[in-house]
């Protein structure tokens, strides 16, 4: 598929403003970059500013980020047959590949969103906190949590939070916390999340 020149200047702004920091990249770098000629001005034919150029990276990746909620919770029902374990493992697996996913953006947001407090706005309420929602709504719909009085909206908070916090750990720390790799995260992960099954359940019939 053919990228424009408009999604060049998108990807590649993104890319330098998480290796190098948004004030520290040039327009000229990100012209460059996108394969167009530095200091010519092609970048405002596309976008009146950086900062235009950032939001508009922003609004894509929530605009991503919906489509998959939404593709994943219509598509749940269909690994219902297979065991609670296996269903948890690919959902925690699932939300690390989303970070890897969104390493530049989550770069760029701990090193220079504090200067744009409404592009911060619109990465809460349009990216994170859907993921989180869409974390409670997913638990909550699984057969084996029926009759489970939780507060699904809070424990989406804890096992979202605890893939959040292993991720940012090996990404700002080089290693994971205690040296325990991602599979053993993962076990440990699903360990948790099963305990939240009724007790009912784990009874003898």
């Amino acid at each position: 598929m053919t990228t424009s020149t408009r999604e060049r200047i998108v990807a590649e702004s993104l890319r330098l403003f998480a290796d190098r920091g948004y004030a520290a990249t040039s327009v000229a770098e990100i012209e460059a970059a996108a394969g167009l000629s530095p200091g010519a001005g092609g970048l405002y034919r596309h976008f009146r500013s950086k900062e235009e150029v950032l939001g508009a990276a922003i609004r894509e990746h929530i605009a991503r980020t919906k489509d998959q909620i939404s593709s994943v919770l219509e598509h749940a029902g269909e690994y219902e047959d297979r065991p609670l374990e296996v269903r948890l493992r690919m959902a925690c697996k699932a939300g690390l590949a989303k970070m890897r996913e969104e390493q530049d953006l989550i770069r760029v947001l701990f090193r220079d969103l504090d200067q744009f407090p409404g592009l911060v706005a619109e990465m809460r309420d349009g990216l994170v906190n859907p993921l989180y929602s869409s974390i409670a709504t997913w638990l909550s719909a699984q057969p084996e949590y029926a009759g489970a009085d939780e507060d699904w909206q809070a424990i989406a908070s804890v096992l979202g939070g605890a893939v959040v916090n292993y991720w940012l750990a090996n990404e700002s720390l080089y290693e994971s916390p205690s040296r325990v790799d991602e599979a053993r995260f993962v076990d440990g992960w699903v360990r948790l999340a099963l305990g939240l099954v009724p007790s009912a359940q784990h009874s003898p019939a």
